[in-house]
Protein backbone atom coordinates (compact mmCIF):
# COMPACT_ATOMS: atom_id res chain seq x y z
CA UNK A 1 0.00 0.00 0.00
CA UNK A 2 3.20 2.19 0.96
CA UNK A 3 4.08 1.56 -3.00
CA UNK A 4 0.71 3.08 -4.48
CA UNK A 5 0.81 6.06 -2.53
CA UNK A 6 4.31 6.88 -2.97
CA UNK A 7 4.20 6.73 -6.81
CA UNK A 8 1.42 9.55 -6.92
CA UNK A 9 3.06 11.58 -4.73
CA UNK A 10 6.62 11.18 -6.80
CA UNK A 11 4.81 11.99 -9.69
CA UNK A 12 2.78 15.23 -8.44
CA UNK A 13 6.40 16.17 -7.00
CA UNK A 14 8.12 15.62 -10.08
CA UNK A 15 5.09 17.54 -12.32
CA UNK A 16 5.42 20.57 -9.84
CA UNK A 17 9.22 20.90 -9.90
CA UNK A 18 8.98 20.79 -13.94
CA UNK A 19 6.78 23.37 -14.08
CA UNK A 20 8.79 25.67 -12.04
CA UNK A 21 12.29 24.56 -13.54
CA UNK A 22 11.95 28.31 -16.32
CA UNK A 23 10.14 30.06 -13.78
CA UNK A 24 13.39 32.13 -13.16
CA UNK A 25 15.10 31.51 -17.20
CA UNK A 26 13.17 34.66 -18.38
CA UNK A 27 14.65 36.90 -20.62
CA UNK A 28 16.63 39.95 -18.60
CA UNK A 29 15.18 42.38 -21.49
CA UNK A 30 11.61 41.81 -19.77
CA UNK A 31 9.09 39.50 -19.87
CA UNK A 32 8.82 37.93 -23.23
CA UNK A 33 10.96 39.46 -24.54
CA UNK A 34 13.87 37.94 -26.45
CA UNK A 35 17.47 38.07 -24.96
CA UNK A 36 19.82 40.35 -27.23
CA UNK A 37 22.35 37.86 -27.32
CA UNK A 38 22.48 34.19 -29.01
CA UNK A 39 19.45 34.70 -30.95
CA UNK A 40 19.71 34.97 -34.74
CA UNK A 41 18.20 38.82 -35.72
CA UNK A 42 17.26 39.55 -39.11
CA UNK A 43 17.51 43.12 -40.26
CA UNK A 44 14.35 44.51 -41.12
CA UNK A 45 15.99 48.18 -41.87
CA UNK A 46 18.27 50.13 -41.41
CA UNK A 47 17.96 54.32 -41.66
CA UNK A 48 15.01 54.81 -43.64
CA UNK A 49 15.66 51.37 -46.02
CA UNK A 50 13.73 48.17 -45.73
CA UNK A 51 15.61 45.09 -46.08
CA UNK A 52 16.49 43.66 -49.32
CA UNK A 53 17.82 40.02 -49.99
CA UNK A 54 19.21 38.10 -53.09
CA UNK A 55 18.49 34.96 -54.02
CA UNK A 56 22.46 33.98 -54.19
CA UNK A 57 23.20 35.25 -51.25
CA UNK A 58 22.11 35.16 -46.94
CA UNK A 59 19.72 37.43 -45.16
CA UNK A 60 21.04 40.37 -43.57
CA UNK A 61 21.18 39.60 -39.55
CA UNK A 62 23.54 39.13 -36.75
CA UNK A 63 23.73 36.92 -33.66
CA UNK A 64 25.49 38.33 -30.24
CA UNK A 65 27.19 35.56 -28.88
CA UNK A 66 27.60 35.83 -25.28
CA UNK A 67 31.13 33.58 -25.30
CA UNK A 68 33.57 36.16 -26.26
CA UNK A 69 31.61 38.57 -27.13
CA UNK A 70 31.72 37.45 -30.66
CA UNK A 71 29.49 39.30 -33.72
CA UNK A 72 28.81 37.19 -36.71
CA UNK A 73 26.15 37.41 -39.27
CA UNK A 74 25.59 38.68 -42.92
CA UNK A 75 25.60 42.25 -44.39
CA UNK A 76 22.79 40.63 -47.13
CA UNK A 77 25.72 40.26 -48.89
CA UNK A 78 29.34 39.88 -47.39
CA UNK A 79 29.65 37.76 -44.09
CA UNK A 80 30.31 39.58 -41.10
CA UNK A 81 32.18 38.79 -37.76
CA UNK A 82 33.47 41.13 -35.29
CA UNK A 83 33.66 42.04 -31.30
CA UNK A 84 30.52 43.28 -29.59
CA UNK A 85 30.56 44.93 -25.56
CA UNK A 86 27.01 44.57 -24.23
CA UNK A 87 26.57 46.76 -20.25
CA UNK A 88 22.83 47.45 -19.49
CA UNK A 89 21.04 49.32 -22.02
CA UNK A 90 24.28 49.83 -23.86
CA UNK A 91 25.97 48.36 -26.83
CA UNK A 92 28.51 49.20 -29.48
CA UNK A 93 30.43 47.08 -31.85
CA UNK A 94 34.20 46.68 -32.32
CA UNK A 95 36.19 45.17 -35.35
CA UNK A 96 33.82 44.51 -37.27
CA UNK A 97 35.00 43.01 -40.82
CA UNK A 98 33.65 41.58 -43.92
CA UNK A 99 34.49 39.09 -46.35
CA UNK A 100 34.87 41.49 -49.77
CA UNK A 101 32.47 39.42 -52.48
CA UNK A 102 30.80 41.97 -54.66
CA UNK A 103 26.85 41.88 -54.94
CA UNK A 104 24.26 43.93 -57.05
CA UNK A 105 23.99 47.49 -56.52
CA UNK A 106 20.97 47.78 -53.81
CA UNK A 107 22.48 44.97 -51.40
CA UNK A 108 26.01 46.26 -51.85
CA UNK A 109 24.17 50.14 -51.07
CA UNK A 110 22.26 48.31 -47.94
CA UNK A 111 25.79 46.59 -46.50
CA UNK A 112 27.30 49.87 -46.52
CA UNK A 113 24.35 51.45 -44.95
CA UNK A 114 24.16 48.54 -42.61
CA UNK A 115 28.25 48.67 -41.49
CA UNK A 116 27.54 52.38 -40.58
CA UNK A 117 24.95 51.78 -38.71
CA UNK A 118 26.81 49.20 -36.75
CA UNK A 119 29.43 51.87 -35.95
CA UNK A 120 27.08 54.20 -34.85
CA UNK A 121 25.12 51.80 -32.12
CA UNK A 122 24.78 53.42 -28.69
CA UNK A 123 22.50 51.57 -27.19
CA UNK A 124 19.72 48.80 -27.79
CA UNK A 125 16.27 48.31 -27.16
CA UNK A 126 14.06 44.52 -27.56
CA UNK A 127 10.24 44.61 -27.50
CA UNK A 128 8.64 40.76 -27.62
CA UNK A 129 10.43 39.64 -31.14
CA UNK A 130 11.93 43.36 -32.13
CA UNK A 131 15.34 44.25 -31.96
CA UNK A 132 15.81 48.35 -32.26
CA UNK A 133 19.89 49.80 -32.09
CA UNK A 134 19.81 52.95 -31.22
CA UNK A 135 22.05 56.00 -31.43
CA UNK A 136 22.99 58.41 -29.08
CA UNK A 137 20.47 60.68 -29.46
CA UNK A 138 17.96 57.40 -29.07
CA UNK A 139 17.25 57.43 -32.64
CA UNK A 140 16.40 54.14 -34.22
CA UNK A 141 18.95 53.28 -36.67
CA UNK A 142 18.44 49.59 -37.51
CA UNK A 143 15.18 47.22 -36.73
CA UNK A 144 15.28 43.33 -36.63
CA UNK A 145 12.89 40.26 -36.03
CA UNK A 146 14.17 37.55 -33.92
CA UNK A 147 14.46 34.51 -36.22
CA UNK A 148 13.54 30.75 -34.40
CA UNK A 149 15.49 28.39 -36.24
CA UNK A 150 14.42 25.46 -34.29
Amino acid sequence: MIHKLSLPALLLGAMTLAGCAGAFDAPAEGPGDESLENTYWKLERVGDREAVAIDEAREAHLVLHTEDSRLAGSTGCNRMMGQFEHEGDRLSFDRVATTMMACPGEVMTLERVFLEALGSVDAWRVEGESLTLLDAEGEALASFEAVHLY
